[in-house]
C-alpha cells in the first residue's frame, strides 16, 4: 500500500509514522493546515514539521500557502461545527493530493490527539475515500499519545498549546486567563 499522511504539526506524526513503518507501509507525509493561526504559528509548525521529516527521513509534501482566508470563509458563522468543516477541508485536500498522486490510501495525524472528535475524523475520511477512490486508512493513534510527546521534547520540536485555529486559541486563552484568575483570587482570599 502506498499511504498519504495528512500531517498537522511535527509532534503529532511521530507516533503515527512509527506505527504505519511497522506494519511495512511505504507512506509519505503532506503538510496542508489552513485553519492556523496567526502565521507567525503556521510557520513554527512548519519548521518543526521539516526538522521531524528530516530527523525520521520522512518525504513531506509541504503547502507553503497560508489559506486562512478559505478557512475563516468555511467557518464564520459555523463555530461550533468548526471541527467537521476543518476536518473535511483538510482531508479533501490530501485526499485529492493523493489520488492525483498515485496514492492507494490516505490518512491524518489528527487520530493521534487526544483532543480532536475522533468519530467526525473516522465519518470524514471514509465518505472521502469513497468520493476520491481510494481507502482511508484508520488507527487509533492515541494510545501513544505519551510516547510521541516524550520523543518530540526529546528532539527539542515545537509543541503548540492549542489546535491551530483562531477559534481554539481563544478557548485556550480563556482557559488559561481562568486559572490565573482563580489563583489570583485563592492568593488573596483570608
Amino acid at each position: 500500500m502506498k499511504l498519504l499522511l495528512h500531517v498537522c504539526c511535527g509532534p503529532c506524526t511521530i507516533f503515527p509514522l512509527s506505527v504505519i513503518r511497522q506494519e511495512g507501509i511505504k507512506v509519505s507525509g503532506y503538510f496542508y493546515n489552513p485553519n492556523i493561526h496567526p502565521f507567525r504559528e503556521f510557520k513554527k509548525r512548519k519548521e518543526s514539521v521539516r526538522l521531524m521529516a528530516e530527523h525520521f527521513g520522512f518525504h513531506i509534501t509541504l503547502e507553503h500557502s497560508y489559506g486562512l482566508v478559505d478557512f475563516l470563509r468555511k467557518t464564520v458563522f459555523h463555530e461550533q461545527e468548526r471541527c467537521p468543516i476543518c476536518y473535511d477541508f483538510r482531508l479533501s485536500k490530501t485526499a485529492e493530493f493523493a489520488r492525483d498522486n498515485g496514492f492507494d490510501a490516505f490518512s491524518t495525524t489528527l487520530l493521534y490527539s487526544r483532543y480532536q472528535n475522533h468519530q467526525a475524523l473516522i465519518d470524514t475520511g471514509h465518505r472521502l475515500a469513497e468520493t476520491f477512490g481510494l481507502s482511508f486508512f484508520y488507527r487509533d493513534f492515541r494510545e501513544g499519545w505519551q510516547e510521541g510527546i516524550d520523543i518530540s521534547k526529546s528532539l527539542d520540536l515545537y509543541r503548540q498549546s492549542y489546535c491551530g485555529c483562531i477559534y481554539s486559541e481563544q478557548e485556550s486563552f480563556d482557559k488559561h486567563l481562568k486559572k490565573k484568575l482563580f489563583r489570583q483570587k485563592a492568593q488573596t482570599q483570608p
